[in-house]
C-alpha cells in the first residue's frame, strides 16, 4: 500500500506503549495494531485527531505516501 504508517516511530519518541496509546485514544489495542501495521483500509478523522492530540504531533508525522514500485518484465 502506498500509504505508510509511522505510529511506531512516534510511540518510540514519546516512550509510550501501544496499550497506553490505545487507552488514551479510546480504541482497542487490536484496532490500533491493525492501523499501526498498515493493514487498515481507512481511518476516521476523529481517530487521527485523537492520535495526534495524544502523541502531540501532526497527521503527517503518522502517515506518509510512498510510491509503489512497478515491476517490469
Amino acid at each position: 500500500m502506498p500509504i505508510a504508517v509511522d505510529i511506531d516511530v512516534m510511540l518510540a519518541r514519546r516512550k509510550m506503549s501501544v496499550g497506553e496509546l490505545a487507552d488514551r485514544v479510546g480504541i482497542t489495542p487490536a484496532n490500533l495494531a491493525v492501523l499501526k501495521n498498515g493493514r487498515a483500509k481507512a481511518v476516521r478523522f476523529a481517530t487521527l485527531a485523537a492520535l495526534c492530540e495524544v502523541l502531540e504531533c501532526q497527521p503527517g508525522d503518522l502517515l506518509r505516501w510512498e510510491a509503489e514500485e512497478i515491476v517490469g518484465d
